[in-house]
């Protein structure tokens, strides 16, 4: 049976303000600003949590049991994407079609997808070669032998961005291979973590926020009120380049279309959210003893190290490797251990 979810506008009764523009990607030349929590006087290194995008970020091929393990051999936490066959396995794929995955994919097939699929034909798909001669022959994990890699390997731990699964089947599928403590259910929707708390109450989740400053106030502000918050062990704040900032650089952007998400009309702020409520979402977090964690979409090395400034704790990135030295730079500067 699955789930019928209300939509997340649902969620969003009104609140605070703030300033909402149109939106991209500069070197900050803005006033120093900073929070007086940080993360390296109450976390330690080897505790700090990197979540590596779709298994590896752009290190390797997404969502396969290679790349999870390149992320893990990194100290991250990778993210499998959970989908599920005709046929009723449960495996890990990000996309909804096959047409970007699937290198070589004629018109039927690019336009198919894992839920039209049975597992036996989808152990034909190669799911690397797209990424380059270097990963040819890679196939789809079942979500199964994953857990079972886990389950031999104590202390991994994986995030799972629900795509599309029933939840009693995956939490049933990591509870027998006794990882579904080590797994961190992420969504956009809390209503999925609610529900999914309810069947692996011992499993940590992980909310995307809204993009405007007044939505993720107005979906808190409903959670704190109805006591849902408790399901919502951390968050994730997407940040963007402020492309009203005045060394917005589109070039640098990578040319991805960001101007319907919302930004700060003040030029002096390096990102789409004001600085000021980057630090006072982080207030609220640790007040209501939830996790902060941060994506940032800037590709600046150096962005780690001011939003750890502002106070995130923790990072999901499309570039582990980069945010793990960065991160352990920082660390080393401020004399932590």
């Amino acid at each position: 049976m699955k789930m019928k979810i209300k939509p997340a506008s649902r969620l969003l009764p009104v609140i605070a303000a703030s300033l909402l523009a149109s939106c991209g990607n500069a070197a900050p030349d803005a006033a120093p600003l900073k929070s007086a929590w940080n993360v390296t006087d109450h976390v330690p290194l080897e505790k700090f949590v990197v979540q590596s995008h779709r298994g590896a970020g752009d290190l390797a091929e997404e969502g396969t049991l290679e790349s999870f393990k390149l992320g893990w051999s990194l100290g991250t936490i990778p993210e499998a994407d959970i989908r599920a066959t005709k046929d009723g396995v449960i495996v890990s794929f990000h996309d909804g079609n096959f047409s970007r995955l699937i290198k070589g994919a004629d018109e039927t097939l690019k336009k198919s997808s894992v839920e039209k699929s049975t597992w036996a034909f989808l152990q034909t798909l190669d799911v690397g070669a797209w990424k380059g001669d270097a990963f040819k022959g890679r196939r789809v994990p079942k979500m199964s032998d994953i857990f079972a890699y886990m389950a031999a390997n104590p202390g991994l731990r994986l995030y799972l961005d629900i795509k599309k699964v029933e939840f009693p089947k995956l939490a049933a599928l990591a509870r027998a291979a006794g990882v579904s403590d080590r797994v961190i259910v992420a969504s956009n929707k809390p209503a999925f973590l609610i529900e999914w708390k309810k069947q692996a109450p011992e499993s940590e989740t992980l909310l995307w926020m809204p993009t405007g400053e007044e939505e993720i106030t107005r979906m808190l502000d409903e959670l704190v009120a109805s006591g849902d918050i408790k399901a919502i062990t951390s968050v994730q704040l997407h940040v963007h380049p402020n492309r009203n900032g005045k060394n917005y650089d589109a070039k640098a952007d990578g040319g991805r279309d960001w101007k319907k998400i919302p930004c700060t009309t003040d030029p002096s702020e390096p990102f789409n959210h004001n600085r000021a409520f980057i630090i006072k979402l982080g207030e609220r977090m640790r007040s209501l003893g939830v996790g902060y964690q941060s994506f940032p979409y800037i590709k600046r090395p150096s962005v780690y190290g001011e939003l750890m400034d502002l106070g995130v704790a923790s990072f999901a990135t499309d570039h582990p490797d980069v945010a793990m030295r960065e991160i352990k730079d920082y660390y080393k500067k401020r004399g932590a251990k």
